[in-house]
């Protein structure tokens, strides 16, 4: 049994892997469908029929409206997240009681519907209950969307400098790295208001991060918040 008890106005730290470890993003259809559902999955109204086939996202909500494109509320913000091809990361408000968890419900099960149609097969897909961790004060608030953001690194071998870290974020296209840099990419899944006002406090979003990654090659090895 969940022992967090999700609360309006919070914030959280959510993730999960595939089953069995598991690639849950075979291709760039898959991470498509994924933020497509991001946003389609995104309120309180009864989605009738998600489809099973590959849409593009659309820019469908303005940056931190309170609606959908179905009319309906939102059930949470989502601050930030990040894709990788065995599991995922959000950072998400709750908006209203018993939001975060009907909203996880809701992508869970639509993808995964997604999923076992395009690849011909049945059960589930994630490894059980989403994990969730609830961000307790500043600093913690203020470490983890750059931890997410500087997850798809685990992807390639080492960089040599920052500079070039800085580079592969830049053009990773499956999280909301781009967005929060300026580049319009996914702009009407993430509420940034929030987070943009924290990292101006530090110079904004680039010498932020930039610092973030300086800090964690001095370390002699990253103190990851959770398990992947």
């Amino acid at each position: 049994m969940r022992k967090i008890i999700f609360a309006e106005g919070e914030i959280y730290h959510i993730y999960n892997r595939g089953a069995d470890k598991r690639e849950v993003f075979a291709d760039d259809c898959d991470k498509g469908r994924f933020v497509y559902d991001l946003e389609r999955m995104n309120c309180a109204a009864a989605v009738l029929h998600s489809g099973y086939f590959f849409a593009h996202p659309r820019p469908a909500c303005s940056e931190g409206s309170r609606r959908t494109e179905n009319g309906g509320q939102k059930l949470v913000d989502i601050l930030a997240f990040a894709l990788m091809p065995n599991h995922f990361h959000l950072l998400l408000m709750q908006r209203s009681k018993g939001g975060l968890a009907a909203f996880m419900q809701k992508l869970g099960t639509a993808y995964t519907m997604f999923f076992n149609k395009k690849y011909q097969r049945t059960g589930v897909l994630f490894q059980g209950v989403f994990k969730c961790v609830r961000i307790k004060g500043e600093g913690h608030f203020e470490g983890i969307p750059f931890y997410i953001h500087a997850n798809p690194l685990k992807l390639m071998p080492p960089f040599p400098s920052v500079d070039l870290e800085m580079e592969f974020l830049r053009e990773y296209k499956w999280s909301s790295f781009q967005d929060y840099a300026g580049r319009d990419n996914f702009p009407a899944i993430t509420n940034r208001k929030l987070l943009e006002e924290s990292f101006m406090r530090d110079g904004g979003f680039f010498a932020s991060m930039t610092k973030y990654l300086k800090n964690k090659r001095e370390l002699p090895a990253e103190a990851s918040p959770h398990q992947d």
